[in-house]
């Protein structure tokens, strides 16, 4: 766990670093596609989601939510990614709909900075993002 600072332009300029998050977006769709076919399915998605803990009150404190509910969640986030609407997500579907929710939350930090704490998984585009910042600070 670690502890960065960071404002929407942290996240802008990750995401509008071409290299720097395709090669995060690769790696993280390598790592959902379970079974390694190409694309991602509806339940490795769905893994992907749930192990974010989108379900959450506050402070890690689980809503509850009926099996039913959650599973029209899980839908709708699915349907939003797999935009050609052919049941699977492909690389370029996922890469498109990351850079959109990552652009969503730059809007919505703004230019105000925030403390996060964010876990040392190098899946965390948030934390990929702002070890970018920092290897740009000078030493």
């Amino acid at each position: 766990m670690g502890v960065v600072i960071i404002d929407g332009s942290t996240i802008r300029d990750f995401v509008n670093d071409e290299a720097a998050f395709a090669k995060a977006i690769d790696k993280g769709f390598t790592d959902l596609d379970l079974n390694n076919d190409g694309v991602l399915s509806r339940s490795e998605l769905r893994k992907a989601f749930e192990s974010l803990r989108l379900i959450e009150a506050h402070f890690g404190v689980d809503v509850a939510a009926s099996p039913e509910e959650l599973t029209r969640l899980y839908d709708s986030i699915f349907e939003k990614f797999d935009c050609d609407h052919n049941g699977t997500v492909d690389r370029q579907e996922f890469g498109n709909e990351m850079r959109k929710i990552m652009l969503a939350i730059a809007d919505g930090l703004g230019s105000s900075p925030i403390q996060m704490a964010l876990d040392d998984s190098d899946q965390n585009l948030i934390k990929q993002a702002a070890d970018l910042e920092a290897s740009k600070l000078p030493a």
